[in-house]
Protein backbone atom coordinates (compact mmCIF):
# COMPACT_ATOMS: atom_id res chain seq x y z
CA UNK A 1 0.00 0.00 0.00
CA UNK A 2 1.21 3.38 -0.29
CA UNK A 3 -0.10 6.99 0.88
CA UNK A 4 -2.62 9.13 -0.31
CA UNK A 5 -2.14 12.88 -0.18
CA UNK A 6 -6.04 13.63 -1.40
CA UNK A 7 -8.36 14.70 1.14
CA UNK A 8 -10.81 12.43 1.85
CA UNK A 9 -12.64 13.12 4.87
CA UNK A 10 -11.19 10.40 7.32
CA UNK A 11 -12.09 12.55 10.09
CA UNK A 12 -15.33 14.13 8.88
CA UNK A 13 -16.60 10.68 8.18
CA UNK A 14 -15.37 8.96 11.31
CA UNK A 15 -16.99 11.12 13.55
CA UNK A 16 -20.14 10.75 11.48
CA UNK A 17 -19.79 6.42 12.20
CA UNK A 18 -18.36 6.57 15.08
CA UNK A 19 -22.06 6.56 17.13
CA UNK A 20 -23.18 3.58 14.81
CA UNK A 21 -19.89 1.43 15.54
CA UNK A 22 -17.33 2.66 18.15
CA UNK A 23 -13.89 2.21 17.09
CA UNK A 24 -14.33 2.66 14.03
CA UNK A 25 -11.62 4.16 11.09
CA UNK A 26 -11.05 5.84 7.88
CA UNK A 27 -7.89 4.75 5.89
CA UNK A 28 -7.12 5.74 2.48
CA UNK A 29 -4.23 4.73 0.45
CA UNK A 30 -3.33 5.63 -3.20
CA UNK A 31 -2.41 2.48 -4.65
CA UNK A 32 -3.41 -1.14 -3.19
CA UNK A 33 -3.85 -4.79 -5.02
CA UNK A 34 -7.55 -5.11 -3.55
CA UNK A 35 -9.35 -2.72 -0.25
CA UNK A 36 -11.32 -6.43 -0.28
CA UNK A 37 -8.46 -8.21 -0.38
CA UNK A 38 -6.28 -6.54 2.66
CA UNK A 39 -9.45 -6.35 4.46
CA UNK A 40 -10.28 -10.03 4.56
CA UNK A 41 -6.16 -10.64 5.02
CA UNK A 42 -6.57 -8.43 8.21
CA UNK A 43 -9.77 -10.50 9.40
CA UNK A 44 -7.96 -13.84 8.70
CA UNK A 45 -4.55 -12.19 10.88
CA UNK A 46 -7.19 -11.86 13.86
CA UNK A 47 -8.30 -8.12 13.02
CA UNK A 48 -11.76 -7.57 13.31
CA UNK A 49 -11.91 -3.88 13.94
CA UNK A 50 -14.64 -1.62 12.06
CA UNK A 51 -12.69 0.21 8.84
CA UNK A 52 -13.41 2.11 6.19
CA UNK A 53 -10.92 1.41 3.59
CA UNK A 54 -10.43 3.35 0.51
CA UNK A 55 -8.17 3.48 -2.57
CA UNK A 56 -7.70 5.97 -5.30
CA UNK A 57 -6.41 2.71 -7.50
CA UNK A 58 -6.85 -0.97 -7.34
CA UNK A 59 -4.12 -3.17 -8.97
CA UNK A 60 -6.04 -6.29 -8.99
CA UNK A 61 -9.71 -5.54 -7.97
CA UNK A 62 -11.97 -8.30 -8.08
CA UNK A 63 -16.24 -8.89 -8.58
CA UNK A 64 -18.82 -11.19 -7.81
CA UNK A 65 -17.38 -14.61 -8.76
CA UNK A 66 -13.79 -13.79 -9.00
CA UNK A 67 -13.86 -11.04 -12.31
CA UNK A 68 -11.61 -8.32 -12.41
CA UNK A 69 -12.87 -5.16 -11.68
CA UNK A 70 -10.67 -2.31 -12.78
CA UNK A 71 -10.75 1.11 -11.16
CA UNK A 72 -9.98 4.18 -13.44
CA UNK A 73 -6.43 4.23 -15.06
CA UNK A 74 -4.04 5.91 -13.04
CA UNK A 75 -3.52 9.56 -14.72
CA UNK A 76 -7.89 9.46 -14.06
CA UNK A 77 -8.04 7.85 -10.58
CA UNK A 78 -10.76 10.83 -9.90
CA UNK A 79 -12.94 9.08 -12.11
CA UNK A 80 -13.91 6.30 -9.93
CA UNK A 81 -14.56 5.53 -6.32
CA UNK A 82 -13.11 2.10 -4.63
CA UNK A 83 -13.68 1.05 -1.05
CA UNK A 84 -14.41 -1.59 1.30
CA UNK A 85 -16.28 -1.40 4.80
CA UNK A 86 -15.20 -4.13 7.46
CA UNK A 87 -17.21 -4.84 10.18
CA UNK A 88 -18.11 -7.96 13.01
CA UNK A 89 -21.68 -8.78 12.09
CA UNK A 90 -24.40 -11.82 13.06
CA UNK A 91 -26.89 -11.55 11.40
CA UNK A 92 -29.41 -14.26 12.31
CA UNK A 93 -29.92 -14.96 8.29
CA UNK A 94 -27.42 -13.30 5.61
CA UNK A 95 -29.81 -13.78 2.73
CA UNK A 96 -30.42 -11.00 0.84
CA UNK A 97 -27.29 -8.53 2.40
CA UNK A 98 -25.86 -7.64 -1.10
CA UNK A 99 -29.55 -6.64 -2.03
CA UNK A 100 -29.86 -4.18 1.13
CA UNK A 101 -26.46 -2.75 1.06
CA UNK A 102 -27.41 -1.91 -2.88
CA UNK A 103 -30.69 -0.36 -1.46
CA UNK A 104 -28.59 1.86 0.53
CA UNK A 105 -26.37 2.55 -2.10
CA UNK A 106 -29.29 3.35 -4.63
CA UNK A 107 -31.00 5.40 -2.14
CA UNK A 108 -28.07 7.81 -1.30
CA UNK A 109 -27.12 8.37 -4.71
CA UNK A 110 -30.54 9.26 -5.89
CA UNK A 111 -33.08 10.00 -3.14
CA UNK A 112 -36.04 10.09 -5.51
CA UNK A 113 -35.73 7.90 -7.68
CA UNK A 114 -35.61 10.62 -10.52
CA UNK A 115 -32.66 9.65 -12.29
CA UNK A 116 -33.54 6.34 -12.45
CA UNK A 117 -30.73 4.79 -10.34
CA UNK A 118 -32.23 0.64 -10.26
CA UNK A 119 -30.52 -2.18 -8.57
CA UNK A 120 -29.89 -5.63 -10.85
CA UNK A 121 -30.01 -8.69 -8.69
CA UNK A 122 -28.10 -9.76 -6.77
CA UNK A 123 -24.68 -7.03 -6.43
CA UNK A 124 -25.26 -4.12 -9.69
CA UNK A 125 -26.53 -0.41 -9.43
CA UNK A 126 -27.75 0.33 -12.42
CA UNK A 127 -29.30 3.24 -14.60
CA UNK A 128 -30.53 3.17 -18.21
CA UNK A 129 -29.07 -0.66 -18.25
CA UNK A 130 -25.80 0.74 -17.77
CA UNK A 131 -23.63 -0.45 -15.10
CA UNK A 132 -22.79 2.18 -12.09
CA UNK A 133 -21.10 0.53 -9.26
CA UNK A 134 -20.76 -2.79 -8.41
CA UNK A 135 -20.94 -4.69 -5.02
CA UNK A 136 -18.52 -7.22 -3.47
CA UNK A 137 -19.59 -8.88 -0.50
CA UNK A 138 -17.21 -11.43 1.65
CA UNK A 139 -16.90 -13.01 4.98
CA UNK A 140 -13.82 -14.25 7.25
CA UNK A 141 -13.82 -16.02 10.26
CA UNK A 142 -11.42 -14.25 12.40
CA UNK A 143 -8.79 -16.33 14.36
CA UNK A 144 -10.00 -15.10 17.86
CA UNK A 145 -10.36 -18.77 18.99
CA UNK A 146 -13.72 -18.28 20.22
CA UNK A 147 -16.54 -20.24 18.86
CA UNK A 148 -19.18 -17.84 19.58
CA UNK A 149 -17.24 -14.86 17.79
CA UNK A 150 -19.06 -12.22 14.94
CA UNK A 151 -18.21 -13.02 11.36
CA UNK A 152 -16.44 -10.47 9.59
CA UNK A 153 -18.09 -9.03 7.22
CA UNK A 154 -16.47 -7.20 4.02
CA UNK A 155 -18.48 -4.90 1.80
CA UNK A 156 -16.22 -3.83 -1.32
CA UNK A 157 -17.91 -1.19 -3.88
CA UNK A 158 -16.83 0.78 -6.64
CA UNK A 159 -18.28 3.30 -7.93
CA UNK A 160 -18.09 5.34 -11.30
CA UNK A 161 -17.76 8.68 -11.22
CA UNK A 162 -16.70 10.40 -14.13
CA UNK A 163 -16.77 9.01 -17.43
CA UNK A 164 -15.57 5.29 -18.52
CA UNK A 165 -14.67 3.39 -21.66
CA UNK A 166 -17.25 0.44 -22.32
CA UNK A 167 -14.22 -1.59 -23.84
CA UNK A 168 -13.82 -5.04 -22.56
CA UNK A 169 -16.71 -4.76 -20.12
CA UNK A 170 -20.01 -7.47 -20.10
CA UNK A 171 -22.18 -3.97 -19.53
CA UNK A 172 -21.64 -0.62 -20.79
CA UNK A 173 -20.91 1.80 -17.98
CA UNK A 174 -23.09 4.62 -16.10
CA UNK A 175 -21.30 7.37 -14.01
CA UNK A 176 -22.40 9.89 -11.76
CA UNK A 177 -20.95 13.18 -13.48
CA UNK A 178 -24.10 12.04 -15.72
CA UNK A 179 -26.10 14.13 -13.94
CA UNK A 180 -24.08 15.35 -10.77
CA UNK A 181 -21.53 16.78 -13.56
CA UNK A 182 -19.40 18.75 -10.16
CA UNK A 183 -19.34 15.29 -8.18
CA UNK A 184 -16.30 13.78 -6.26
CA UNK A 185 -15.12 10.79 -5.14
CA UNK A 186 -14.29 11.88 -1.16
CA UNK A 187 -17.49 13.93 -1.13
CA UNK A 188 -19.65 11.02 -2.46
CA UNK A 189 -18.12 8.63 0.17
CA UNK A 190 -19.05 10.87 2.87
CA UNK A 191 -22.91 10.97 1.82
CA UNK A 192 -22.60 7.27 1.38
CA UNK A 193 -20.51 5.85 4.34
CA UNK A 194 -23.03 6.56 7.26
CA UNK A 195 -26.12 5.16 5.51
CA UNK A 196 -24.15 2.14 4.54
CA UNK A 197 -23.13 1.48 8.21
CA UNK A 198 -26.87 2.20 9.07
CA UNK A 199 -28.09 -0.25 6.55
CA UNK A 200 -26.06 -3.13 7.41
CA UNK A 201 -26.75 -2.70 11.05
CA UNK A 202 -30.41 -2.59 10.05
CA UNK A 203 -30.38 -5.82 8.12
CA UNK A 204 -28.25 -7.31 11.25
CA UNK A 205 -31.15 -6.75 13.42
CA UNK A 206 -34.24 -7.25 11.20
CA UNK A 207 -32.84 -9.21 8.28
CA UNK A 208 -34.03 -8.47 4.19
CA UNK A 209 -37.29 -8.05 4.73
CA UNK A 210 -37.65 -4.19 6.13
CA UNK A 211 -35.96 -3.77 2.59
CA UNK A 212 -37.46 -5.99 0.10
CA UNK A 213 -40.30 -2.98 -1.05
CA UNK A 214 -37.33 -0.79 -1.36
CA UNK A 215 -35.45 -3.22 -3.66
CA UNK A 216 -38.74 -3.43 -5.85
CA UNK A 217 -39.08 0.11 -6.32
CA UNK A 218 -35.46 -0.34 -8.13
CA UNK A 219 -35.57 -3.60 -9.23
CA UNK A 220 -34.70 -3.38 -12.96
CA UNK A 221 -35.12 -7.06 -13.88
CA UNK A 222 -38.50 -7.02 -12.58
CA UNK A 223 -41.17 -7.67 -15.72
CA UNK A 224 -38.20 -8.66 -17.97
CA UNK A 225 -37.57 -11.68 -19.61
CA UNK A 226 -33.88 -12.93 -18.57
CA UNK A 227 -31.89 -15.54 -19.45
CA UNK A 228 -29.24 -16.98 -16.61
CA UNK A 229 -25.73 -18.13 -17.11
CA UNK A 230 -26.97 -22.30 -17.08
CA UNK A 231 -28.76 -21.61 -19.97
CA UNK A 232 -32.77 -21.28 -18.17
CA UNK A 233 -34.77 -18.41 -19.21
CA UNK A 234 -37.73 -17.26 -18.22
CA UNK A 235 -39.79 -14.18 -16.83
CA UNK A 236 -38.71 -12.07 -13.62
CA UNK A 237 -41.11 -11.79 -11.00
CA UNK A 238 -39.01 -9.90 -8.67
CA UNK A 239 -36.98 -10.82 -5.41
CA UNK A 240 -39.01 -12.75 -2.64
CA UNK A 241 -38.35 -12.14 0.93
CA UNK A 242 -35.33 -13.60 1.13
CA UNK A 243 -33.42 -12.00 -1.44
CA UNK A 244 -33.71 -14.93 -3.52
CA UNK A 245 -34.64 -14.18 -7.69
CA UNK A 246 -38.14 -15.23 -8.55
CA UNK A 247 -37.85 -16.52 -12.61
CA UNK A 248 -41.33 -17.74 -14.27
CA UNK A 249 -39.85 -20.48 -16.59
CA UNK A 250 -41.71 -23.41 -18.53
CA UNK A 251 -40.92 -25.68 -15.57
CA UNK A 252 -42.63 -23.09 -13.00
CA UNK A 253 -41.63 -20.61 -10.67
CA UNK A 254 -37.62 -20.91 -10.05
CA UNK A 255 -35.98 -19.50 -7.00
CA UNK A 256 -32.44 -18.70 -7.44
CA UNK A 257 -29.63 -18.12 -5.01
CA UNK A 258 -26.91 -15.43 -5.68
CA UNK A 259 -24.44 -18.43 -5.65
CA UNK A 260 -25.92 -20.00 -8.52
CA UNK A 261 -26.13 -18.26 -11.25
CA UNK A 262 -25.81 -15.01 -13.31
CA UNK A 263 -28.51 -13.08 -14.96
CA UNK A 264 -29.09 -10.56 -17.25
CA UNK A 265 -31.68 -9.29 -19.42
CA UNK A 266 -32.79 -11.07 -22.60
CA UNK A 267 -30.26 -10.12 -25.48
CA UNK A 268 -27.68 -9.13 -23.18
CA UNK A 269 -24.67 -10.93 -23.22
CA UNK A 270 -22.61 -12.46 -19.69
Amino acid sequence: MTSTTAAWFEDRIAASVAPLLPGFAVEAVAEIDSTNTELMRRARAGRAEPVLLVAERQTAGRGRLGRPWQSAPQQEASASLVFSLGMPLAPADWSGLSLAVGVAVAESLDPTGEHKVGLKWPNDVWVNDRKLAGILIETAMPSTGRADAARYLVIGIGLNIGAREGDGMRTPPAWLRQWRPDARAPEVLAELAAPLVRSVLAFEARGFGPFAERFATRDVLRGREVALSDGTAGLCEGVAWGGELQVRTDAGLQLISSDEVSVRPRGMAF
